[in-house]
């Protein structure tokens, strides 16, 4: 993306001198002649980095106060510009909020590298020290100027899903060289005119032409899904899923890494910030994402009347399957009090199959029958209830093989029913976000 340049300066040929030294394929320069429209600007746009000439008025320190106080969330380079060299009036500008004044005539050369060296500087200050690159702030600002633009573009959300369990087994040093393989293949992608920043450990944001947007993303995921069997153990890809420690009995399955993208584009909708296009991104993102592979959606046209849009409401239901009448009341009780819905039943044919519950809990069996087991693959296996979160609690403690009927969590009996509670929390989320 390129860097913004604003000059502010009521003069003729100066600032088009100035503008025309610092334009480049990496840096847009505007030139503004009047405080009104600068200040929109700089609302609208977030520049990088603002010369101000005392061309506008005697009082170039009032008006350095003015620029940093709208501007005290994105701290933009301010440069001061002045016939004057005097040392008080220098000292008067700084003090104001300036970051630099230089005294006119200016050395071309000199002036050219003073202006790089602070927007260097700039970028350096925003960059995320794992990823290396821009952090979610300058992510954001770049959001902004997609949002206050003329031209068509497409916000594109990646994320890279499993990422916090497949760091708690391999370590934040195995989680960095991940982030770091997936952004250079991302970048690999984009051109020089394309934005690639993080939002997060394991999101990143892309603003790219919106005809190339779809291109991408099948790329992405191509790629993606080719290297990550490099990031697992021989024993965990032909286990064919991750097992994360708990105590010394306890276990969860995780699957392996995938990919999530989300594409919004400027043809989608209007949007009037770049909040509300952040929240938008983050929905289709959240509508794209899949419990075991990577997928991408794109936001196409809309097409429906006004007011039609859905939303997914917030699901809170929990199924408890369990024999033991004292123990389905404790859990549904305890679970009732934290908010949630409950509904239980004795077996799985009695299962009410009218609604999708958030998590399952389900008792495996006992050690001669293992009924459970069965049960925990009719339930994955089904259509119904893929997508819900399956604790399975069990009196025999094979974790492995528990896990591989396809549980998301073993628990063995007797258990610490508030660890319950705080597994139900995580994965009500995990299945809602």
């Amino acid at each position: 993306m390129q860097t913004v340049t604003l000059i502010i300066d009521k003069r003729l040929e100066i600032p088009v001198k100035y503008k025309k030294l610092l334009d480049s394929e990496y840096s847009n320069v505007i030139i503004s002649k009047d405080l009104i429209s600068a200040m929109k600007f700089i609302q609208d746009k977030e520049p990088d980095l603002i010369i101000i000439s005392d061309s506008m008025g005697e009082d170039l320190d009032a008006y350095c106060k003015d620029i940093r106080a709208i501007t005290y969330n994105m701290r933009p380079v301010i440069v001061a510009t002045s016939k004057s060299a005097e040392l008080s009036d220098k000292l008067k500008v700084l003090e104001a909020g300036a970051d630099d004044f230089i005294s006119e005539p200016v050395n071309s050369k000199e002036f050219v590298m003073r202006i790089q060296a602070h927007l260097r500087r700039e970028f350096e200050s925003n960059l995320d020290d794992k990823k290396m690159l821009p952090n979610r702030n300058y992510s954001m600002r770049a959001l902004k100027r997609a949002v206050s633009s003329d031209s068509d573009w497409a916000a594109v959300l990646i994320s890279i899903d499993n990422f916090s369990v497949y760091k708690e087994a391999y370590t934040k040093l195995a989680s960095d060289r991940l982030a770091q393989t997936y952004s250079a293949i991302i970048a690999s992608a984009l051109g020089k005119e394309d934005f690639l920043g993080s939002l997060a450990e394991d999101k990143f944001l892309v603003i790219t032409d919106e005809l190339k947007a779809e291109k991408f993303a099948n790329f992405l995921i191509f790629a993606f899904d080719a290297v990550t069997e490099k990031f697992y153990s021989a024993s965990d890809l032909e286990r064919g899923f991750v097992i994360t420690q708990g105590d010394t009995q306890a276990g969860r399955r995780s699957e392996f890494i995938h990919s999530t993208i989300g594409i919004i584009t400027s043809k989608s909708g209007d949007y009037n910030n770049s909040n509300d296009l952040l929240n938008a991104l983050e929905g289709i993102h959240r509508m794209a994402k899949l419990p075991d592979k990577s997928n991408y959606l794109i936001e196409r046209t809309k097409l429906q009347a006004e007011d039609s849009v859905m939303t997914k409401s917030f699901n809170n239901s929990i199924l408890i399957i369990e024999e033991d009448e004292a123990m389905t009341l404790l859990l549904s009780t305890i679970l009732k009090l934290q908010g949630y819905k409950i509904k239980t039943a004795k077996s799985f044919k009695s299962v009410d199959f009218s609604y999708i519950p958030a998590v399952i809990i389900l008792d495996a069996g006992d050690n001669d029958t293992r009924s459970g087991l069965d049960v925990c693959k009719i339930i994955k296996d089904s259509h119904i209830y893929k997508s819900s979160k399956l604790i399975v609690t069990s009196v025999f403690h094979d974790k492995e093989t528990i896990l591989k009927a396809g549980a998301d969590l073993y628990l063995p009996k007797p258990y610490d029913v508030s660890g319950l509670v705080k597994w139900v929390d995580s994965f009500v989320k995990e299945f809602n976000y």
